[in-house]
Formats: C-alpha cells, sequence, structure tokens
C-alpha cells in the first residue's frame, strides 16, 4: 500500500521514505507524511498528516477561522476530515489528517485522492499565512 502511494505521490513531488515506511514530501509550503496501517486484518489504511501552519500570531484566530476553511474545503468536494489547531510554545499549529482505506487503489486514484487533501491543505496554508 505504502508503494503504491509512493508511485502515486511521485508523479507530482519528491518523495523520501522512511525506515519504517513513511513518505514525506512537501507541497506548496504544506510539509506531509504519509503512514499505513492495518486496523485488521485485510483493511489497510493510509494516514495523511499535513502541516498547514505553525507559529501562527496570537493575532491570528485559527481556532475560528480553520474550521470555517475546512467546512468550505468540504463543501467544495475536498476529502478534508480534521484539522486540529493547537497553541504552541510560540504561536497556533494547524494539521490537517486524514485517513482511508487504501486496498484494491491503484496509483491513479490514489494520486488523485491524496493531492484531494494536499491541495486542500495548500489551500488553507495560503488563507491562514498570506501566500
Amino acid at each position: 500500500m505504502l508503494a503504491t502511494a509512493k508511485g502515486a505521490l511521485e508523479r507530482f513531488h519528491d518523495v523520501t521514505a522512511a525506515d519504517d515506511g513513511a513518505l514525506t514530501f512537501a507541497h506548496g509550503g504544506v510539509l506531509c507524511v504519509v503512514q499505513g496501517t492495518e486496523l485488521e486484518e485485510g483493511l489497510p489504511v493510509l494516514n495523511l498528516t499535513c502541516v498547514v501552519a505553525w507559529d501562527l500570531p496570537d493575532s491570528a484566530d485559527p481556532e475560528h477561522d480553520v474550521p470555517r476553511r475546512v467546512g468550505r474545503a468540504r463543501g467544495g468536494g475536498g476529502p478534508v476530515r480534521h484539522a486540529p489547531v493547537v497553541r504552541g510554545e510560540r504561536g497556533w499549529d494547524v494539521t490537517l489528517r486524514y485517513a482511508f482505506p487504501a486496498a484494491g487503489l491503484g496509483e491513479g486514484p490514489m494520486g488523485t485522492l491524496l493531492m484531494l487533501v494536499v491541495s486542500s491543505a495548500s489551500s488553507m496554508r495560503a488563507e491562514l499565512v498570506g501566500g
């Protein structure tokens, strides 16, 4: 499953595979990692985590802003699932997480699904940090 994800992502990005199989890449200033797990026998799942923004200033209002942006991404057909906002030591941090069953997906469909999520994360980042 991770080999398929790697092939799908390499059509668009430079991808690095870690020793544990996790895949990392960047898209539009968003750092991303794809990990695989098997929830139970026959149910392989890919988890995609995108670091949308970090150290946003206190003047930002991501707790209000991010849920609105996630809702808009969902309404636009994007498969955005969960975008937690956490107060870090130096400001607000925003990640976007999406998990989906990966059984039977070829490189084309998997690449489309992954890029939909990553594109949503990049759009959210552009709106949050202005670029």
